[in-house]
């Protein structure tokens, strides 16, 4: 037993030179290299898919809707979360160590903090503009318009690199990795108590409960539209169906990528109350914070999913069309969303 034990976990140390340095934990246990090669593709996929969205929405013009730039937005966060969280986290689960340095870890604890908050903004965002689009979808194309939208975005972005400094600000003495810990080599962020409340209020309980709020007047009123329409149907010809409006089925697709959102985030934050002490190297939130990244790779899933659009872009991106002169005019939908 203890024998397979030696074989499957030994230790080594980060920085054999360095007296203080920290114990590495090599594991080669099949499981946790298929777990490893496992989160490298899932990785490789958040950046390829939020890659296509990114493509998509800035290529063709079809598509340069006030919509699809909150689409877009979100895109963009959850790719640095592909292209830079992921892979971070991937190399410290593989042996423990931090290899990059002090100032490294700093900016890196502070780049995961900011996707993830300029993602919240995003989904805040989408609420708002969906709530609008449905509850006044007559006046929606004149009080929502590309320009008003991006200048949104901006602002959410900006509030997103605030607040994300100065909760770092305030936790910067526990951030340093030689302070943290008693050895060279690790990367850790204690988060004060006080904080560990405002972060839960801020990024958590205050833009989730407005995101939940939006969305049951979102999905009332498409309920009433819908009975509006069917009635209105039913009243020309037996015969007609009624269809379902762009802004229902926006509405509708997109509130899955808030609840997905909800099911991803709801964990980390409800552990992050309970354990005892809430490092960056707890295993708990370790485990929870790998939810939230996977989060990333989830939203561009939807929109293939759901979203025709989405599907036809591919499609040309893929087979080289996107290279001809006129492709960014070509008409990817009947009817825009």
């Amino acid at each position: 037993m203890d024998k397979s034990y030696r074989q499957n976990f030994t230790v080594q140390y980060c920085f054999p030179g360095n007296n203080a340095s920290c114990r590495k934990q090599v594991r080669s246990d099949p499981a946790y290299i298929f777990l490893l090669i496992f989160l490298s593709c899932i990785s490789v996929c958040t950046v390829i898919l939020n890659l296509l969205v990114i493509i998509s929405i800035s290529h063709f013009k079809q598509l340069h809707t006030p919509t699809n730039l909150l689409i877009l937005s979100l895109a963009a966060a959850d790719l640095l979360v592909g292209m830079f969280v992921m892979p971070v986290q991937i190399t410290q689960l593989k042996d423990s160590c931090w290899y990059y340095g002090e100032m490294a870890c700093s900016i890196f604890e502070i780049s995961t903090g900011y996707s993830t908050a300029a993602s919240l903004c995003s989904l805040v965002l989408i609420a708002v503009d969906r709530y609008i689009a449905v509850s006044d979808p007559l006046h929606y194309p004149t009080r929502i318009t590309v320009s008003k939208m991006t200048l949104f975005i901006i602002l959410g972005w900006s509030f997103s690199v605030m607040y994300i400094t100065i909760f770092f600000y305030f936790n910067h003495d526990l951030l340093k990795s030689q302070t943290v810990t008693s050895c060279y080599g690790e990367c850790a962020a204690i988060v004060k108590d006080s904080w560990v409340i405002i972060d839960l209020v801020v990024c958590f309980v205050a833009p989730c409960s407005l995101i939940l709020i939006l969305y049951l007047r979102v999905f009332n009123a498409a309920r009433r539209q819908a009975k509006s329409v069917r009635s209105v149907t039913n009243a020309f010809s037996q015969r007609h169906k009624p269809a379902r409006s762009p802004e229902t089925k926006a509405a509708k697709t997109l509130g899955l990528v808030i609840f997905g959102y909800l099911a991803c985030y709801i964990p980390f934050y409800v552990s992050s109350l309970t354990v005892e002490s809430v490092t960056t190297l707890s295993v708990v939130l370790n485990v929870f914070s790998w939810l939230i990244y996977i989060n990333s790779s989830v939203n561009p899933l939807i929109y293939a999913i759901f979203y025709p659009w989405f599907r036809t872009s591919v499609k040309i991106i893929v087979t080289c069309r996107i290279f001809q002169s006129s492709s960014s005019r070509l008409k990817l939908l009947s009817e825009s969303f």
